[in-house]
């Protein structure tokens, strides 16, 4: 395949061929649907032939996460995936990960719950991803793709933010992204890392050290309390760091817009729809799409939200985001929220009798 080819796949499928092609060491994942085409792409293709690329079918997500942990203390970028229940189930791993500052990527294709919940999509896992769900006092990097060439570009994206700041990062996807078909153009090819370009950008890595130094130990424990509130106050930071610096959002006719929606991923593509058709009946409405979760863009949705008349939140959950669109706005504007539960993908029109009825 030609580099800059145009092909036909899923979102799933192009996860798994960008991760080939940017140079991932490992991949450690387990079965679950709507996700399971990520490891079997895998199995298909055969990286562990072409690029020496390893791929591990876990007996379980516990297993898949500390297997990420290991693979990234030791300087490589290694990844897994799942759904939300298996997501769930990886949180022990992922505060460990954030803890001891270890560069993973985790992808989350969603479906509805909770508990195993169902085989259709969802994006109820906004505060699981968003909050942490794990214990302590931790964020991960979220990013939310909306279409599969995001789903591929994000790939890249993830690992450079996660080694970055040496903490985990996650592709926040969903069965309607991780499914569908579109035209993508997938990443050129880059190699994998030597062993000594891994111990010259990762000297933290366990492999990093030289000779004459005692070796690298990755952990998240720290019995001593000044100790354990020094780390965390380093954490914070980092933290801070990354809210001034990594913030990414997109708009669409906001100029003129009375009334905003504020969509992610999959709805924030119905939201496309819906506002064509609101502006059709005389509404002027625009659309803010948060691309990273966290950091959310919340300073962007403040400033965006300055004389409008409402901002309506479409979700395919319950309301989670909202809680942020509101902290956001601290009361300066009203917002409403829209949403459907249990696996059911709201239609366009849904959105637009919202804008109208709420407010």
């Amino acid at each position: 395949m030609a580099e800059q080819e145009v092909t036909l796949m899923k979102g799933n499928e192009a996860i798994a061929r960008a991760a080939i092609r940017c140079g991932v060491d490992g991949f450690f994942g387990y079965p679950i649907t709507p996700q399971s085409e990520i490891i079997e792409t895998l199995a298909l293709d055969k990286p562990w032939e072409t690029t020496g690329m390893v791929v591990l079918q876990a007996e379980s997500e516990v297993a898949a996460i500390n297997m990420v942990y290991g693979a990234a203390g030791a300087g490589k970028r290694a990844f897994t995936s799942s759904s939300s229940p298996g997501v769930a189930l990886m949180q022990e791993g992922i505060t460990y990960m954030a803890g001891a500052e270890i560069p993973g990527v985790v992808v989350n294709v969603q479906r509805g719950g909770p508990g195993l919940g169902t085989i259709q999509p969802s994006q109820s896992d906004y505060f699981q991803a968003t909050r942490g769900g794990g214990n302590g006092d931790y964020n991960v990097i979220v990013l939310a793709p909306n279409s599969v060439q995001e789903m591929a570009d994000f790939v890249d994206l993830a690992f450079q933010l996660a080694f970055k700041y040496r903490n985990p990062a996650m592709i926040l996807s969903d069965g309607v992204i991780g499914q569908m078909m579109e035209k993508v153009v997938l990443p050129p090819y880059k190699p994998r890392r030597t062993e000594e370009e891994i111990r010259k950008e990762c000297p933290w890595a366990t492999i990093g050290r030289k000779a004459d130094r005692k070796p690298n130990i990755h952990t998240s424990l720290e019995l001593k309390p000044e100790a354990m509130e020094a780390h965390n106050i380093h954490l914070q930071e980092k933290y801070a760091e990354i809210r001034r610096n990594e913030v990414r959002y997109e708009t669409q006719q906001c100029e003129d817009a009375d009334y905003i929606i504020v969509a992610f991923g999959s709805a924030a593509r119905i939201a496309q729809k819906a506002i064509e058709m609101a502006r059709e009946k005389g509404m002027k409405v625009g659309l803010f799409r948060p691309i990273t979760l966290w950091p959310f863009p919340t300073q962007q949705v403040a400033e965006l939200a300055k004389g409008k008349k409402g901002i309506l939140v479409a979700e395919i959950n319950a309301g989670q985001m909202v809680e942020d669109v509101r902290l956001a706005i601290n009361g300066s504007v009203p917002v409403a929220h829209f949403g459907r539960l249990g696996g059911i993908v709201p239609e366009p029109d849904e959105i637009v009798d919202a804008l109208k009825t709420k407010f």
